[in-house]
């Protein structure tokens, strides 16, 4: 690392705050919080960090020691090559994901990425960032040391570790020596407080990532011990059971950790956990906004991930996700112009309505009944798929 970038972080050391490093004039003498470059492998993120940075699969293996740090960034660089390859955009090196400023020719054109590929590049960006200005802001850790063994558990920062493990082994010609600056807080000073101060401080939270921290801090608060190992969304969901009249002496804490909301946006962010664990990943890794998931939780569970889907492939706005959902009836002033239809369709349309409140057992059962053979019941079925997919052609021509 070059001398410079040694000099920021002495500097930085006499510029950090009481609000980093804990309250009160108490912790500013604290000789034990103190700035050290740490190697790499004595570091590793924190499991039940709310803001996910690697996509949920590789988060849970890598955390459950699966896969090294090495591994993990491999499998997502060959999903996002998989990605680009089927979008014509194939790359060998992870370089080349980067804007060829010299190419006076390449032409500007939006690029519609998928969330791995927009990770990988951001990830990218900032390692090559590193690499050519320093590690400017220090991670922030928790002394987790056990005896001689050396630990420290990243409270913010992340982002910055994965992209350090990418310059490291993903990108030509490396010179570091495999270390990474970092701000050293006693394990009894960490603070969840804290982190969520700084993940809502931060651009790119998601909805579901703020529901996850809303649960952290009442699971904290109503005294529940917080697992250092990966955890499933089960564990956050024992927080809907939870709520904030119970422990009003940290209400305000709660609310201004959060990013200053109002206890009723509280409440709505919470119940996202009610989502089934496959539309929560689908509406993290695409960031969907709460205002369109809040109709997806009525839905039966079984049917929240493609409607998520849905709101993901149709770009659909919180109005059309309520009518979607909750099948709105139109009102007086559109009745003039569905006078052009026949009864048929506006009943076939009806029906559409009736997907999330059903199931396929039932519709099964109800067709069987209605032809009293299964065959006609098949044959009907088979029908109405070929009359769908004749109208699907006709909304993606018009």
């Amino acid at each position: 690392m070059a001398k410079g970038s040694t000099n920021r972080i002495d500097e930085l050391l006499a510029s950090v705050t009481t609000d980093l490093i804990g309250d009160g004039q108490g912790a500013l003498q604290d000789n034990s919080i103190r700035v050290e470059r740490l190697l790499l492998e004595m570091v590793r993120p924190d499991p039940v960090q709310p803001r996910r940075v690697l996509p949920e699969s590789i988060h849970l293996r890598f955390h459950n020691n699966h896969v090294t740090p090495t591994q993990a960034l491999r499998e997502l660089v060959q999903i996002v090559q998989i990605a680009a390859r089927q979008r014509g955009r194939p790359f060998n090196s992870v370089l080349e994901l980067l804007p060829k400023a010299d190419d006076e020719h390449e032409e500007e054109t939006a690029v519609n990425l998928s969330p791995e590929e927009q990770l990988l590049h951001d990830l990218v960006n900032l390692a090559v960032t590193i690499r050519d200005d320093g590690q400017v802001n220090p991670l922030t850790v928790v002394d987790v040391s056990q005896g001689i063994t050396r630990l420290f558990r990243i409270e913010t920062g992340e982002r910055r570790y994965w992209a350090t493990w990418l310059l490291r082994d993903f990108i030509p010609n490396y010179t570091g020596d495999g270390m990474i600056p970092c701000i050293i807080i006693p394990e009894r000073q960490s603070s969840v407080f804290r982190q969520a101060k700084e993940n809502t401080a931060r651009s790119g939270l998601t909805a579901v990532a703020l529901a996850r921290q809303a649960a952290l801090l009442l699971l904290t608060v109503h005294g529940y011990e917080i697992p250092a190992y990966a955890i499933g969304n089960d564990f956050y969901r024992q927080a809907l059971d939870l709520d904030l009249r119970s422990k009003r002496e940290y209400t305000d804490m709660i609310l201004s950790a959060m990013g200053g909301i109002k206890r009723g946006q509280f409440s709505y962010i919470k119940g996202l956990l009610r989502l089934s664990d496959e539309a929560l990943e689908l509406a993290d890794r695409h960031n969907i906004e709460e205002k369109k998931l809040r109709y997806v939780i009525p839905v039966a569970s079984e049917y929240q991930a493609e409607i998520v889907r849905q709101i993901i492939d149709f770009n659909l706005t919180s109005k059309q996700v309520k009518e979607l959902c909750e099948g709105e009836a139109p009102d007086a002033s559109q009745e003039d112009e569905f006078e052009k239809f026949s009864p048929a369709a506006l009943k076939l349309a009806k029906v559409t309505h009736a997907i999330s409140t059903t199931t396929p057992q039932e519709l099964a059962r109800a067709l069987m009944q209605q032809e009293k053979d299964s065959a006609i019941a098949q044959a009907r079925l088979q029908a109405m798929r070929k009359f769908i997919s004749e109208a699907e052609r006709y909304l993606t021509t018009d």
